[in-house]
């Protein structure tokens, strides 16, 4: 099978700043269409929509068209194709309830032949020395319905920063002042807010990068609420992907001065 659709790799990659949007995609391949049952706007909703829109701030990126419904990229090797509802929040996806085999290892093939071609990319910027791998997701906020109100703020930070696995004593100060600098209110489209863990740690990609680069690469793994969009209408506010990208922009050179620093 030709997945040349899978990824894509933008920009110079001359940077020690590098970006990725793993589950921004909606696309599935025609096998996994036939067999899938799963409403198109149910599908949407688990998706992180526009991330790839808000890491545009990044000119040195992978871009994600496929749906993580057809292999997760964020998920460990084993858990990275939705085989059975109790792999994807309980959803019913396949037309027979599981994934056939066939179906299932090429989607792991895919999986595969995506973090060789991302190795091969960080190899030769790791080479230049420490670098910042920065993981964009979102989130949603709004689970109990459509007319139900959002889920409290204290629990759902604007941004959630992920570090769960990166090394501190490393990267401490480089992870402070990109947290900072994304909620400095002098900066960007003014403050936003921003935690560090309080929903998410960061996951297969952080534990990957960390692991095959140890004290060199640096991953931090963003999770931006759903309020740049409708997450029940999938409608987004463009205003809102414009300043999300813009605030995330604004806190680039300071990763740039961290890692100058360490090199």
């Amino acid at each position: 099978m030709d997945r040349q659709h899978v990824v894509a790799f933008t920009g110079p990659w001359d940077s020690q700043v590098v970006a990725t949007s793993v589950h921004a995609g909606h696309q599935v391949r025609p096998d996994l269409a036939e067999v899938m049952i799963l409403p198109e706007a149910d599908r949407f909703r688990e998706e992180d929509p526009f991330t790839d829109q808000i890491a545009a701030a990044v000119p040195s990126r992978m871009i994600t068209p496929t749906s993580r419904f057809e292999v997760d990229l964020n998920r460990p090797r084993r858990e990275a194709v939705y085989r059975t509802p109790q792999d994807a929040w309980g959803l019913q996806i396949w037309r027979d309830e599981v994934l056939p085999e066939a179906l299932f290892h090429e989607s792991l093939r895919t999986c595969d032949s995506v973090y060789a071609a991302l190795a091969a990319r960080l190899d030769a910027v790791a080479e230049r020395g420490p670098f910042v791998l920065l993981d964009v997701h979102s989130y949603n906020h709004r689970r109990p319905g459509p007319d139900q109100p959002p889920e409290p703020a204290v629990d759902n930070p604007e941004v959630n920063l992920g570090t769960g696995s990166v090394d501190r004593s490393r990267f401490g100060a480089l992870v402070d002042r990109f947290a900072r600098d994304l909620a400095d209110p002098e900066l960007g489209c003014g403050p936003v807010d921003v935690r560090e863990n309080v929903k998410f740690e960061g996951r297969q990609l952080a534990w990957w990068v960390h692991d095959r680069y140890p004290r060199i690469g640096c991953v931090l793994a963003l999770e931006f609420k759903k309020t740049f969009m409708d997450e029940w209408t999938g409608v987004p506010d463009r205003d809102a992907i414009a300043c999300a990208r813009t605030n995330l922009a604004a806190a680039l050179p300071g990763l740039a001065t961290e890692l100058a620093a360490l090199s």
